[in-house]
């Protein structure tokens, strides 16, 4: 609720609340550009994202497990390990669910790195990066 003074009685209603925001000092929760999180809703992400596979297929993930470049699974920074994300590709609609199992990416414009094949599976083999948009789908198994 807005409280109008006496004065503000003919001044038009955005300046007064504009006004009133400018003047609260209280302290605001931090804001993160890309990312919205709601008790209700799904964790949901846009950004860039890459694939990687070859010169890793085989070794160890973050999560423990050895990495397979075939599995749909992927690399992100904040998500939790063995939660499942929903991605799709923004510049063409299709999308993949994958299995988060590794940290990354490490290159400061994205968001994050998919498996080969789940590269494919929203078509980004041959660009290797793409406008994407994440949704955290399913709850963490690993802790």
């Amino acid at each position: 609720m807005v409280n109008v003074s006496e004065s503000q009685k003919n001044t038009p209603a955005d300046s007064i609340i504009n006004n009133q925001e400018a003047q609260d000092n209280s302290p605001k929760p931090a804001q993160e550009s890309r990312v919205s999180k709601t008790a209700d809703a799904p964790q949901v992400q846009s950004g860039k994202a890459s694939w990687y596979g070859p010169g890793l297929h085989g070794k160890l993930t973050a999560s423990g497990e050895t990495f397979d470049q075939t599995a749909m699974t992927a690399a992100h920074n904040s998500l939790p390990l063995g939660s499942k994300a929903k991605v799709t590709n923004l510049s063409n609609g299709r999308s993949v669910e994958v299995r988060i199992n590794d940290r990354g990416p490490f290159v400061p414009d994205r968001i994050i790195d998919l498996s080969r094949a789940a590269a494919r599976a929203i078509g980004i083999l041959d660009r290797g990066i793409t406008w994407v948009r994440v949704e955290l789908i399913g709850a963490s198994r690993v802790k």
